[in-house]
């Protein structure tokens, strides 16, 4: 880190004044690996100086993380805290945003049983569900942001020495993010600007399908009535405006649970569980999916998939061009939070209430009428590429091309 000290301040107070837009008199809680130690302090330091009245800091450590999911009790494994839960739900109550530092090793528990994996994530959602329902309805900023921790800057470039592949990292992120410009944060105002035409073309289009055409990939599916786009930045309920992703490239809404029809084939690596799920596709029917493979990682993703009913469908569709700087860059993160950004994706599991007209308001059985999806996951996966061809068929039943060869087809100026 030692070349990087301007750079790491401006990423620091990018996170604190794009990414949470911490307001005077606000909490923040922060969750980081040790690794990220130096920064983080960095971002503390920021974080004070825009006013805040406290920062708590949720540490994680990768190797406790696999001692213990390695040699604790499956009882153990299967019931989160419930006093952790309660204290993050506390904050969020308050008003604290949410800052994630975000270096995840992909290959972490690659050998712990799948169902040890699977018995603690399900734990987790269902003691987090109401913190999350914070963040899912924008009730509260929050925001991630990556840290090229020495294992996943290995994974990403496994021919350079630890130290040269960290460094390697960290210029790719200072570069997707707009670190390397002399003001990062107007930088992010202008991309938030180009996000939010795209999704104002498409809310006024409001299309009743999306029709997807590539390799291996025939998909349509259905969008409900109302749906809203989203993409850049978001506002909180008291109207604050923040980036919940940096990198962010991507406008997003939600398919009907009940909608979606055919098969999809991923073009990225999906790294969930602490583990990576390759080469695989998925086959859906009214909005299910009935059947899948996978070259690497099947038994991942069938636990996945059994999470809860919800896991089988999906929560999420979003449109990212291939032109997109991530994309450009030719690099596999191994990281949902920049490879979702360099394609098109679609995430199993839950919506964002955000992406329907009144979807906040809405309980299960709304929700479900309105066809929003609902689940303990929302895991993103890629299937954008160069080749990708998608329709938007009109409510009067004709279509016109979005995309073309991966990019978009229509103009927003």
């Amino acid at each position: 880190m030692g070349n990087y000290a301007d750079a790491l301040k401006k990423y620091a107070r990018l996170a604190v004044q794009t990414g949470v837009n911490l307001q005077k008199g606000q909490g923040l809680i922060i969750n980081a690996p040790v690794e990220a130690a130096e920064f983080t302090r960095m971002v503390v330091k920021e974080a004070y100086q825009a006013g805040a009245k406290n920062v708590h800091l949720e540490w994680n450590d990768e190797t406790l993380t696999y001692l213990k999911m390695k040699n604790a009790p499956m009882e153990v494994l299967e019931n989160y805290p419930k006093w952790k839960a309660q204290g993050l739900e506390e904050m969020v109550k308050d008003g604290y945003a949410l800052l994630t530092i975000y270096g995840e090793n992909p290959d972490l528990l690659k050998d712990i049983d799948g169902k040890r994996i699977a018995a603690a994530n399900k734990a987790g959602g269902e003691a987090l569900s109401e913190y999350r329902d914070y963040i899912m309805n924008d009730k509260v900023c929050w925001s991630i942001v990556g840290y090229p921790t020495a294992a996943w800057s290995k994974k990403v470039f496994p021919d350079l020495p630890a130290e040269e592949a960290q460094e390697k990292l960290w210029e790719k992120i200072f570069s997707i993010t707009r670190v390397d410009l002399d003001d990062p944060v107007q930088a992010w105002a202008d991309h938030n600007e180009t996000l939010r035409k795209a999704r104002e073309y498409l809310n006024a289009k409001q299309y009743k399908q999306l029709i997807y055409r590539a390799e291996g990939t025939d998909l349509t599916i259905d969008l409900p009535e109302n749906h809203i786009w989203h993409g850049g930045s978001a506002k909180s309920a008291e109207g604050v405006e923040f980036n919940p992703n940096m990198p962010t490239e991507e406008v997003f809404t939600m398919p009907h649970k009940y909608g979606v029809n055919g098969t999809v084939k991923s073009t990225k690596p999906l790294s969930y569980g602490g583990n990576l799920i390759e080469n695989f596709s998925l086959t859906f029917e009214e909005g299910k999916v009935v059947s899948f493979s996978a070259e690497k990682g099947e038994e991942t993703l069938q636990h996945l998939l059994d999470t809860d009913e919800g896991s089988s469908r999906l929560g999420e569709v979003a449109l990212v061009p291939h032109e997109s700087p991530i994309s450009q860059s030719e690099i596999i993160f191994f990281n949902t939070l920049f490879d979702e950004n360099a394609s098109c994706h679609l995430a199993l599991g839950k919506a964002y209430p955000t992406n329907i007209e009144n979807g906040p308001e809405m309980d299960k059985q709304q929700m479900d009428k309105h066809g929003v999806n609902d689940s303990l996951n929302h895991e993103d996966f890629m299937m954008g590429s160069a080749q990708l061809d998608i329709d938007g068929v009109t409510q009067d039943g004709s279509k016109e091309p979005v995309f073309r060869n991966g990019s978009w087809a229509i103009s927003f100026s």
